[in-house]
């Protein structure tokens, strides 16, 4: 069977590519809309002209599927919040860097930080204009006072901060995560500073919320363990914010991290339980409809009190049309049920693509599908138990050949073990998620018999117990794997051709994996040819000095640190993986450092310099040294003067003064991140 002969999987792949080229480049709406009507309209003619024998020319299905393409570009920026004309961006009265009266609506509540409760809040109001547009909201912890809940309405008096960009090379870029959930500025603010409009629920995320708040009360009134609670959450109701850093490290490092994401899994054994539950409806007048009906309705209500994320989105729309497949009881295709579960996803969501979630649920399924028959044709157990151990083994295995490159590349690391994981709680995934779902009902109605509740706390504290142990087998995890988006590409391709070869032995195919590991060869080589640099770093680090001289695949680095913290510093280990340092040099602080024909001249808290012999380009200052920074410009004339995260801020602004006065450029690591200077 080919894949391809399925038109809406073509349609689909023009849509990604679609989106993907959108994301990339820098089309304004307007334009594309013209092209987007030119086309459709173009295509609608050759409909008309060619019906009779459309499917004997190519240049209808060029038109179709560049027209689609074009569809995708539309989409994602029709979606794109700033092109909306009542946005506060486009709104020339409003001054960002002035304090405005804002009434916002929570939308979504996030996993909280040391000092902030974090939501994300929709803008009704600001000042007497009704805007439009999405912020994140920063709360400082309060004790005595409850979260805010999804669909309170706030009115609160703030000014707009920018979402900084990483102050280190090859950190998470919250920013670029923000602004694809349509974020661009966050506020910052106290209880005290907000006032509660409205706490009426007038939403179906607002309802969902609350019952899961209704859900958490009621179980915590059986007194459950925390961590108990926190893996019903992530389980059953899709929330992992309760999540200890402990718990989900845990289960990240076992391989077993799925299991707490609501997706395909769950959905499919939740689908199982309804078609059995509400089988007997099959045998009413018009029953089977009526039940797809109920079944569809009940999917979807969970998918809401799942919170909608992008892998339960994708497993109930493929799920859904699965059901309803049933319902007509026709032979479903995997592969087109997926076509069409993502195209009317990217739809209505176009950013669901560069979901990491959405990508590691869609490879995976991809994967099971092809690559399972295959390994489970390598042996035919005979025994019932036997075969749904073998099940379980080749389902993982299968779905760890879809996620393994893309994991590398976000995550470089390798849970080891995750045969281990899967083998043990797979096949005690449906009970536990059954009892949980039925728990979650009984205690809603005060129907929960403590001996039910303590038991399953029991169960989970097991699981737990288990994962824990698994975890902790270091020696089978393993971590800092460089991993680029070359050797991405290049591995997917080996593993399709390697596939396609396995399906068809034939000499064209073999020509293909011979080209395929061509094409590996050339990603290495890049790899090889980008990394062979050299650069200088002044790193960013609140308290200390690190610098950094990157010469190939060597990085020298000399800090103020102590070396055994250093080891485990994520400013280093993350430019380290992402750069394919295969050697670290651990070096103590000098004063002077020249690089390219450059000197660098540092200064430490003491403030002594002797510049008798030479002349400095650049000045770093650290410690907050006491000098008088205009005679340094006057005596040595520096190309830039450069301030770590090492000094107090009010030196900082001194010497940012100081520096503008004397028209000498100034770089504060803190605000715009670490100097790096490439040669």
């Amino acid at each position: 069977m080919k894949i391809f002969d399925f038109s809406i999987i073509k349609l689909t792949i023009c849509l990604v590519i679609g989106i993907i080229t959108a994301h990339i480049s820098n089309i304004t709406l307007s334009c594309i809309f013209i092209i987007a009507s030119f086309l459709i309209l173009l295509v609608f003619l050759l409909f008309l002209f060619a019906r009779n024998q459309f499917n004997k020319t190519i240049w209808y299905g060029l038109a179709v599927f560049t027209t689609m393409s074009v569809i995708g570009i539309l989409i994602y920026n029709l979606h794109d919040q700033k092109n909306f004309k009542g946005h506060y961006l486009k709104n020339e009265n409003i001054r960002i860097e002035q304090t405005n009266f804002m009434t916002i609506k929570v939308k979504e509540l996030l996993k909280p930080n040391s000092y902030n409760t974090k939501y994300i809040v929709e803008i009704i109001k600001i000042n007497s204009e009704y805007l439009t547009g999405k912020l994140l909201l920063n709360v400082k912890h309060d004790s005595l006072q409850n979260p805010y809940e999804i669909d309170d309405i706030l009115l609160t008096k703030v000014k707009f901060t920018n979402i900084n960009p990483p102050l280190n090379p090859n950190q998470f870029d919250y920013q670029h995560y923000l602004e694809k959930k349509y974020i661009y500025h966050q506020i910052h603010t106290n209880n005290q500073s907000i006032y509660t409009i409205s706490s009426s629920k007038n939403s179906i995320f607002g309802w969902a919320g609350a019952l899961r708040d209704h859900i958490n009360k009621k179980l915590l009134s059986h007194n459950l363990k925390p961590d108990v609670l926190a893996i019903i959450n992530a389980l059953i109701l899709g929330q992992r914010q309760g999540l200890s850093k402990e718990i989900y490290s845990d289960y990240v490092n076992a391989g077993a991290i799925h299991i707490l994401a609501v997706s395909g899994l769950h959905v499919g054994l939740i689908l199982l339980i309804l078609n059995k539950l509400f089988s007997p409806i099959s045998y009413l007048k018009h029953g089977r409809i009526l039940k797809v009906f109920i079944i569809l309705i009940l999917l979807w209500g969970f998918a809401v009190i799942a919170g909608l994320s992008a892998s339960v989105t994708r497993a109930v729309t493929m799920f859904s049309i699965v059901a309803i497949a049933m319902h007509l009881k026709r032979p479903t295709n995997i592969y087109n049920t997926l076509a069409v579960s993502m195209f009317i996803l990217l739809l209505f969501k176009p950013l669901f693509l560069f979901d990491i979630g959405f990508q590691l649920s869609y490879l995976a399924v991809i994967s099971i599908v092809t690559i399972h028959p295959l390994l489970y044709k390598l042996w035919r157990p005979k025994w019932k138990t036997t075969t749904h151990l073998w099940q379980i083994f080749t389902v993982s295995i299968a779905a760890q050949f879809g996620v393994v490159p893309i994991s590398l590349y976000y995550f470089h690391q390798f849970p080891g073990l995750f045969l281990i994981s899967n083998m043990i709680l797979l096949p005690f995934l449906g009970l536990i998620l059954g009892l949980g779902i039925l728990i979650i009902v009984l205690a809603v109605f005060n129907a929960l018999p403590a001996q039910i509740a303590h038991t399953y706390e029991s169960i989970i504290s097991t699981m737990n117990l288990i994962i824990s142990w698994i975890s902790k087998q270091e020696t089978f995890l393993f971590k800092d794997i460089s991993f680029n988006i070359y050797h991405v590409f290049a591995t997917y391709i080996i593993l399709i051709i390697i596939l396609k070869f396995f399906y068809k032995r034939n000499y064209q195919n073999m020509k293909l994996l011979l080209m395929s590991v061509m094409i590996l060869q050339v990603a290495l080589i890049i790899q090889k040819f980008e990394t062979n640099n050299r650069e200088f770093l002044i790193f960013n680090k609140s308290r200390y000095s690190i610098l950094g001289h990157k010469i190939n695949s060597t990085l020298h680095v000399s800090h103020t640190m102590d070396s055994s913290k250093l080891n485990t510093e994520t400013i280093i280990k993350n430019y380290r993986i992402q750069n394919f340092i295969k050697t670290l040099e651990l070096e103590e602080l000098e004063s002077v450092y020249t690089f390219n024909d450059k000197t660098l001249l540092i200064i430490d808290s003491l403030g002594i310099y002797n510049v008798m012999y030479f002349r400095p380009n650049y000045i770093l200052l650290k410690d907050s040294p006491k000098l008088n920074l205009t005679r340094l410009i006057d005596s040595i004339k520096p190309q830039l003067i450069i301030a770590d995260g090492s000094n107090y801020k009010s030196y900082v602004q001194r010497w940012k003064s100081t520096c503008e006065t004397k028209k000498i450029p100034f770089h504060y690591t803190y605000e715009k991140g670490a100097y790096i200077y490439q040669y």
